[in-house]
């Protein structure tokens, strides 16, 4: 097996290099980890392969916020410097004065 390293940073934001969306990192997986059924609908001219880097992502598009699942051949860097406004941000990341996203510390039990 081949140790890939992710491409991408929890707190980086991307945008989809096809479809209108954009949105912050908060987690990855190194390979493929969702359902063969979620797999299977993408369709076949566009379905990225299992062997790299997913990301879930608080995703935004011009109507709505969710949370995406995207493979790392499908993201892009977003340098809008456009602020994001999915409500979920504030409850997992610190926004820098450079506008840079930090992960918060995750409370002590």
């Amino acid at each position: 097996m081949t140790l890939r390293v992710a491409k991408f940073a929890i707190g980086q934001v991307v945008r989809h290099r096809i479809y209108p969306f954009r949105g912050i990192i908060f987690d990855v997986d190194p390979v493929f980890a969702n359902t063969e059924e979620w797999w299977l609908a993408i369709p076949a001219e566009v379905r990225p392969r299992k062997d790299q880097p997913f990301y879930h992502l608080l995703a935004e598009n011009a109507q709505t916020e969710y949370v995406a699942y995207v493979s790392e051949q499908n993201l892009v860097p977003d340098t809008s410097d456009e602020p994001l406004r999915h409500p979920m941000i504030a409850s997992m990341f610190d926004r820098g004065a450079d506008g840079s996203y930090r992960a918060k510390a995750a409370a002590a039990n």
